[in-house]
């Protein structure tokens, strides 16, 4: 599937440009970049990376091929003491699963730390940083509130020589950790609490996962955030609203850096409901047990949606579907599910897969005798063909599919109903065979050999089709049934003295066995299949030819589609 074969092409054609495009195009015009047009996607290797994010690679991939542009992958590793190489590791695996090739364009914020430390001498030289003895607390209580200006800190006025020998210092390991900062000079009165005289190193005295013990400062990400896109030549810096209030210092580095003025732009976060979005309490659910790691189906990660089943392409379609804004809202996450199924309904196998059995015995069905039915491989794919399936005397059916004294508008299995198996014949219930506590255990019922595909009776009309699988040929497979990971859409509504923990859906998974005759003998991790009835469904990697293992991706109903349909 090329890159933008997905359900909305026609509509994303049609549609006018977002905000982000228009300011674009107008550089373009104006040549303001040259007509160059320079992304990147800058992540902080600190965790793995959720759905949020793959809207931001999205956008930031899909201007630059816009507009015959280059993309870069930069990470912005300046704090060791929360990155990781296997953050690194799997970030990049996540690109390249979306779709996206950053080809030699791989950058890291460590890569210019000797850049940025020259930049700093440069600032103090000019009498626009100096180096700062208060603690981390004593600078938060001197910066004010926002309607209060902040108290200029006793060590501001420190002349250039004495200011660069303590920077010096500072970087030859002399000082504690919250010792020393260099902290960039500005307005302690601006109503802009970023520009107070924000810090730009801190001393931390740990190894860096690429540097190793040759720094013991480092940047602060404001400082090296914009002045790494300054060094790439990155020409619009893409970013979501939080770094609005974060603009004024990102260009206060660029003018008295005096160096390539990449340009931000900010847009509206992904907020999806009944999800956290947020990499610290990702880790805490991580850390806690409450998840089985970041992979966890149940997980917002790109690394859980691909586990639980998300194709590139849907989660592509659902970044483009969603749009590009200017204020936050929340989206609601039947969107994504329906992305999935859009995708899926194209590409996933169909198989017939029952996970509560109730045993059913066709009476007057030969003995020992079984026989194939023809079943469709993917009604989208008709190219495909088709598959067999085999029928006999014993079959399995799903135990919601029949009900003893069913009520006027059920129209599955009950006693003396009929009903078709799906590819098959035409059944009626006959007797109900219960055990000594009541509980029913088995059905008998009879078929009408007539009523198969090709045969005198074929479309002979029944209220119901169910599916099934034939008992002799079933095999037992493991199937976690997976549901949102939080009861509330907003999983912070937690009310006074509790937090967002305490709305974790407590049967967000729900673990079964269940059967399936046919479909899977090459089975390999990721395949995506439709049980059909029930829902879509993916081979976990934990899956094995002897021991198969099945995460359900998303049910069949459509609950983003039919709100939609209704409005």
């Amino acid at each position: 599937m090329a890159m933008n074969e997905f359900p909305g092409k026609e509509e994303k054609e049609e549609r006018s440009l977002n905000f982000i495009e228009q300011i674009i195009t107008e550089d373009i015009r104006s040549d303001k970049t040259g007509g160059r047009v320079h992304t990147r996607f800058p992540p902080e290797p600190n965790g793995y990376l959720h759905i949020g994010h793959a809207k931001a690679i999205c956008l930031n991939y899909g201007l630059a091929e816009k507009f015959n542009g280059l993309y870069n992958l930069r990470f912005d590793d300046t704090n060791p003491l929360t990155e990781e190489v296997e953050y690194v590791d799997s970030i990049m695996e996540d690109v390249r699963w979306l779709g996206y090739d950053w080809e030699e364009r791989l950058y890291y914020a460590s890569d210019y730390f000797d850049v940025l430390y020259e930049w700093a001498e440069k600032l103090i030289k000019k009498e626009k940083a100096y180096v700062c003895d208060l603690s981390a607390e004593e600078i938060s209580a001197q910066r004010g509130t926002p309607t209060r200006s902040g108290m200029e800190s006793p060590y501001r006025n420190r002349n250039i020589d004495e200011n660069l020998d303590l920077f010096s210092r500072m970087k030859e390991g002399e000082f504690k950790e919250g010792e020393k900062v260099l902290r960039a000079k500005i307005d302690m009165s601006s109503p802009n609490m970023h520009m107070r005289d924000p810090v730009m190193y801190r001393i931390i005295h740990a190894g860096h996962h690429r540097t190793g013990d040759k720094w013991c400062i480092y940047p602060t990400y404001d400082y090296a955030h914009g002045q790494s896109d300054s060094i790439e030549g990155i020409t619009h810096s893409i970013c979501t609203l939080e770094f609005e209030v974060h603009r004024p210092l990102y260009d206060w580095f660029i003018r008295e850096l005096e160096i390539f003025p990449s340009r931000q732009i900010e847009f509206a976060r992904l907020n999806l409901s009944y999800t956290i979005m947020s990499k610290r309490k990702l880790l805490q659910l991580v850390r806690e047990g409450h998840v089985s790691g970041w992979n966890d189906p149940r997980m917002p990660t790109i690394t859980g949606l691909r586990r639980r089943g998300y194709t590139p392409e849907s989660i592509r379609y659902f970044a483009d579907r969603i749009g590009v804004a200017k204020r936050n809202n929340v989206i609601d996450v039947a969107l994504l599910e329906h992305s999935a199924r859009e995708d899926l309904n194209k590409k996933a196998v169909r198989v017939m897969a029952v996970l509560n059995p109730l045993k059913l015995i066709i009476t007057n069905y030969p003995e020992n005798q079984s026989e194939t039915v023809d079943a469709v491989i993917n009604p989208e794919q008709q190219e495909l063909g088709k598959r067999k399936v085999p029928f006999s005397r014993e079959i399995f059916i799903e135990r919601e599919d029949f009900m003893e004294d069913p009520p006027k508008k059920f129209f599955r299995l009950g006693p003396g109903r009929e009903v078709r198996l799906k590819y098959a014949y035409i059944i009626k219930c006959e007797k109900v065979i219960k055990d000594s506590q009541g509980n029913i255990t088995e059905l008998h019922c009879t078929y009408d050999p007539l009523t198969r595909s090709g045969l005198p009776d074929a479309n002979r009309k029944v209220k119901s089709t169910i599916h099934w699988i034939s008992a002799p040929h079933a095999k037992e497979v493991e199937v976690r049934l997976f549901d949102r990971l939080f009861l509330k859409e907003d999983p912070d509504d937690a009310g006074e003295g509790r937090d967002f923990k305490s709305n974790l859906n407590p049967d967000s998974l729900k673990i079964t066995k269940g059967y399936i005759s046919t479909g899977i003998e090459s089975l390999r991790p990721f395949d995506k299949f439709q049980f059909e009835r029930i829902g879509y469904f993916c081979a976990d990697p934990d899956s094995a030819p002897e021991k198969p293992v099945f995460n359900r991706t998303v049910t069949l109903r459509d609950a983003w589609a039919r709100s939609t349909q209704n409005k």
